[in-house]
């Protein structure tokens, strides 16, 4: 990848990003390999911390400019629009199966770019979560994307101060390869994520009182709410 090809707030952003998750969060990248330096690349990842985007875009930053699905009511507070545009960013609302947003992710797939999706929608607070169909449709419509799947462990420990994380991200291939054409969306959404939560187990977020709030619930059978992480 070329250096030019990185948006300048993007690059920005992960600068400021790095003391806390390169440097506190001692970062470790590994399987760097598998990602392809340039091309359309589909990055699939599990999602338990908030930090997740900014780690991946941290870790990988020197290979890739990750424009990720992210939910749309980031795009509500006008200043937060305005970076999250500039970083390339692609808003899709959540449990709706965003035509809009699918569409403008395979306009950028097709054009080269490496488009970032989290197939749970959402921080899975320690609970089981299905995988939505969307890396299946986008893998399906641009077929010569490359899925490139990445596990994310330790980003939930940034905010347990003073206990220091050890965030490492691990880069590697769907187990059985890429989408047949024989596979469904749903399918193929629910082979790679099982291939990424076998690396990467539910991890809950927040602090202590938090996290114990989580697994309280679980525990008792009901969904974690909403809360910070």
């Amino acid at each position: 990848m070329n250096n030019s090809d990185v948006s300048p707030v993007y690059r920005a952003v992960m600068r400021v990003s790095s003391p806390v998750v390169k440097h506190w969060g001692r970062l470790e990248v590994i399987g760097e390999e598998h990602l392809p330096a340039e091309g359309p690349v589909l990055l699939v990842g599990n999602h338990d911390s908030y930090w997740d985007p900014v780690a991946f875009g941290t870790g990988l930053i020197g290979r890739r400019q990750v424009r990720a699905l992210a939910k749309s009511t980031l795009w509500k507070y006008r200043p937060v629009a305005w970076v999250v545009d500039r970083m390339g960013q692609i808003p899709i609302e959540r449990g709706k199966g965003d035509a809009t947003a699918l569409s403008s992710a395979i306009a950028e797939l097709k054009g080269g770019a490496c488009i970032g999706i989290f197939p749970e929608g959402t921080i899975s607070r320690g609970a089981p979560m299905r995988a939505r169909s969307g890396v299946g449709r986008l893998a399906q419509a641009v077929p010569e994307a490359k899925v490139v799947l990445g596990t994310i462990t330790g980003s939930v420990d940034i905010v347990r101060f003073p206990k220091r994380p050890a965030i490492r991200i691990e880069l590697f291939e769907p187990e059985q390869g890429q989408m047949r054409p024989d596979e469904s969306p749903s399918e193929f959404s629910d082979r790679v994520m099982a291939d990424i939560r076998r690396r990467a187990p539910y991890a809950l977020p927040g602090r202590k009182r938090t996290s114990s709030r989580y697994r309280t619930r679980i525990e008792a059978g009901l969904p974690p709410k909403e809360g910070r992480g």
